[in-house]
């Protein structure tokens, strides 16, 4: 399997599969049912043993604590990074408001489940041609923990980051990723020891895609992002659980990425 093998899988995976549907027995509106979460995906690879990881390993900028591809699983030769962009019409429902909508509230649920799905389906796949595979988002060992600083929450791993490392996009203000489809939906990875071409990084900055329109600082509820600190995610944090505590199980807000400059794309610069 390939690159482009991989991507074929993704976007079968958003035909064919019913996970990537609105159940009707879980429609928060009758129009739901049976409507296409994911539409479009895109992926790239990056070598196991590439200098970056070592950049992001006890990254204090970034406040993370990565562990290394091959903490995960010894001998790696590659990372795969996958994003699957949300369809339009969630996108397009969540623009505005204060208050995410019930379209992007699935997205974030029923949409995390889909991508859940698919990530253990391709690291089956590559483990029936002979390689082993490893998806940290599903495994055990991913730990997420109280930082003491900001974010509040983070993880040894994480999917932006593996994103930026593999050359699929640039981190924005919000602290999402910018993709060239976009910047709403998912990201999943695999750790694997299936060998994979790098992917040129065409890039540098960790911001280099945004455009800083301030589009997302405009669109925050709990005013959470400037673009002198990026996003204070622990006010993201406060506003996240409020939300959950009003529409459990579901939560979410999602506004820094729609009807934004970069929802469906790189945007100009200027």
């Amino acid at each position: 399997m390939d690159i482009k093998g991989v991507e074929a899988f993704l976007l079968e995976f958003q035909k064919s599969d019913p996970a990537n549907r609105i159940p009707a027995e879980l429609a928060k509106k009758p129009e739901y049912a049976g409507r296409e979460i994911y539409d479009g995906a895109i992926c790239a690879a990056t070598g196991a043993d590439d200098t970056i990881w070592a950049e992001l390993s006890k990254n204090a900028e970034a406040n993370i604590d990565m562990s290394r591809p091959e903490e995960w699983l010894p001998g790696a030769k590659s990372v795969l990074s996958a994003f699957m962009l949300f369809s339009r019409w969630i996108t397009e429902e969540n623009a505005g408001g204060g208050w995410p909508s019930d379209a992007w509230l699935h997205g974030r649920i029923e949409g995390q489940a889909a991508m859940n799905k698919v990530t253990a389906a391709l690291a089956d796949r590559i483990r029936e041609e002979g390689y082993e595979a490893v998806a940290p988002s599903l495994d055990p060992r991913l730990k997420i923990f109280m930082s003491g600083g900001d974010p509040a929450f983070t993880s040894n791993w994480s999917e932006r980051h593996v994103a930026f490392a593999a050359g699929l996009g640039t981190f924005g203000l919000s602290r999402g990723i910018i993709t060239k489809l976009g910047t709403a939906g998912r990201l999943t990875s695999i750790v694997t020891t299936l060998p994979l071409p790098d992917a040129p990084r065409p890039y540098s900055d960790l911001l280099e895609y945004c455009a800083k329109c301030g589009d997302c600082i405009k669109n925050c509820p709990p005013n959470a992002i400037s673009v002198e600190n990026l996003k204070d995610h622990r006010i993201c944090d406060v506003y996240l659980s409020g939300i959950r505590k009003e529409e459990e199980p579901y939560y979410g807000c999602g506004k820094c990425q729609c009807g934004v400059r970069c929802a469906f794309g790189v945007p100009p610069k200027g």
